[in-house]
């Protein structure tokens, strides 16, 4: 390249004078030679050969110097194990923090201690024992974007004596091999080991949160023996309101259900039968909304009569009911790497580098709400800046026609392909949040009254990109993305870092056995098990676990 430059440097020059020469300049302890046939304009052969030289050495000097350091960055970029940092609840504490998947991190450093970006293999190996000889599992890496990874395994029994080996290149990371003092339990083994207030100590769960604090404020004293059969009554609505009616006594669950559509009682019953698994729950009673729409109306006989405790997943300006994570984002927690394709963990694997993502906006979904119409009119009006289509209709079919045809639907990994994620509300709040906001685009989310249990700890321009509910300034809000794309990156880095803080699988655990501790509280009313309810078992292999159980089920008591 640098002889094409100057040969193409100096045919540019008027020419006086023509003199082909040949040269060797020794050049490196005499291994290379320059062969040059140039047209100079010069006094004489000698000055031209002296300037040659002078200009090609500077030229030498630079390419030399700058492959020396190109050489020395390499190395210094090369994993340093001391230095590598490998932290979270699946090394630190898995014997406390029993879940269905547990996981920890690794960061990669260099030899300064420096975060390196780029993805690396590393080789973790699980020794312990089991009922059945060495300790079974399934283990599986996932490379995030900023270079870190997840290291998530699932025991297929509880084991004992454990270590885990965390390896790069054959060298152990920091703090590799981590000793395991006590028995890792599976999460189908019903070993509760002590109250709910020792368990969110034991595991580090926050103290309090600002959502459950709001929640509650109406009810501090719950009395069910005068509002179970209003309650009853008030909701019997068996063609458009399901919901049911628990009770936790002696660590067991028990409920009966109202409506006709009272399939989603599931995700309840998997979620209280497992926290019974860790610790002894809260004797308390509730009621619990299994569809989309938020129940208790502010206003009205809310005024006169109190508003009733009512759990649902999801909550408006406009209501009173008492927010949990939504059943989605639940059963992604209790099936990591089970059943589930998406949950908060896999959605953060590592896809396009933001330099290949489409700078556009993208959306995929139903008909849920008009705005998901009117947002495939403005995508088609701006399609440079906005991919959108809808992928089903049901609400609109009638105008299908003109707001279709209707798309195939794709990977949430493959909406990570854009770089800005728009978050547009369905029926209620777009249960797609977490996901993300954990991903490596940047989301712009629409103005609501709805909420998830998480949305009052979120901040504007901080964790996404706001937008009015009725999209009037989306378009303004990508063209500043595009043209603010070190703060846009920024935004997503702060979104990536909420999602760690606040909504991993842990962490969803935690919310729950918060807010049963602090609702059980309230409760002024005897716990009983109500005429026609039916207990919830556990599964059939809970009870056969190697556990000192702390709490036993009433029938063995």
């Amino acid at each position: 390249a640098f002889v094409y430059k100057q040969k193409h440097s100096l045919e540019r020059t008027t020419v006086h004078n023509l003199d082909c020469v040949s040269r060797s300049n020794n050049f490196l302890r005499g291994k290379h030679t320059v062969l040059f046939c140039s047209v100079f304009r010069c006094r004489t052969a000698m000055e031209d050969q002296q300037r040659f030289r002078q200009r090609w050495s500077c030229w030498l000097l630079i390419l030399l110097h700058s492959c020396y350091f190109a050489s020395c960055g390499s190395a210094d970029r090369v994993v340093d194990a001391k230095n590598s940092r490998v932290w979270g609840p699946g090394v630190e504490m898995p014997d406390r923090a029993t879940l269905p998947a547990r996981y920890f991190f690794i960061e990669p450093r260099d030899v300064h201690k420096q975060k390196i970006n780029e993805s690396q293999k590393y080789d973790v190996h699980i020794i312990g024992q089991s009922r059945f000889g060495s300790c079974r599992y399934r283990l599986n890496q996932i490379d995030r974007h900023d270079g870190s990874s997840i290291i998530r395994y699932r025991l297929a029994e509880s084991c004992s004596d454990v270590t885990i080996h965390v390896r790069h290149n054959d060298a152990h990371l920091n703090g590799s091999p981590f000793a395991i003092p006590g028995t890792l339990y599976s999460e189908q083994c019903y070993c509760p080991q002590g109250s709910v207030d020792e368990w969110l100590e034991t595991v580090g769960c926050p103290s309090g949160d600002p959502q459950i604090d709001m929640d509650l404020i109406p009810f501090r004293a719950i009395n069910f023996s005068s509002l179970r059969t209003r309650m009853i009554q008030q909701y019997d609505k068996p063609g458009s309101i399901s919901h049911c009616n628990y009770v936790i006594l002696r660590n067991q669950v028990h409920r009966r259900c109202y409506g006709q559509h009272t399939g989603f009682s599931k995700f309840m019953d998997t979620i209280l039968l497992s926290l019974a698994r860790k610790f002894t729950l809260p004797d308390m009673e509730m009621f619990v909304n299994l569809g989309d729409w938020p129940l208790v109306k502010k206003g009205g006989p809310s005024r006169t009569t109190g508003p009733y405790p009512i759990f649902s997943w999801c909550g408006s300006d406009d209501t009173f009911d008492i927010v949990m994570p939504t059943y989605d984002i639940t059963e992604s927690t209790l099936e990591n790497m089970g059943r589930v394709m998406l949950d908060m963990l896999s959605i953060q694997r590592r896809g396009l580098p933001w330099a290949e993502k489409h700078a556009k906006a993208f959306w995929r979904g139903r008909d849920a709400r008009r705005e998901r119409l009117e947002l495939v009119a403005l995508a088609r009006r701006h399609p440079e800046l906005l991919n959108a289509s809808l992928t089903n209709f049901f609400f609109f079919r009638d105008e299908e026609s003109e707001f279709g045809p209707r798309v195939a639907h794709i990977s949430m990994h493959e909406f990570f392909d854009y770089r800005y994620q728009v978050n547009v509300d369905g029926t209620v709040a777009a249960y797609r949040l977490p996901y993300l906001l954990a991903g490596s685009s940047v989301v712009m989310k629409q103005d609501s009254h709805y909420y998830e249990h998480f949305y009052r700890k979120l901040v504007p321009m901080r964790h996404y990109i706001p937008f009015e509910a009725d999209l009037s300034d989306l378009v303004q809000q990508i063209e500043w993305a595009r043209a603010n794309d070190e703060k846009a990156r920024e935004i997503r880095d702060s979104a990536n870092a909420f999602i760690n803080a606040n909504l991993l699988p842990l962490d969803i655990y935690c919310y729950h056995a918060l807010l049963f501790k602090e609702y059980a509280k309230y409760i002024v009313s005897p716990i009983q098990v109500q005429p026609g309810m039916e207990k919830i078992e556990q599964p059939e292999e809970a009870y056969h676990c190697p556990c000192e159980r702390t709490t036993l089920p009433r029938d063995e008591l």
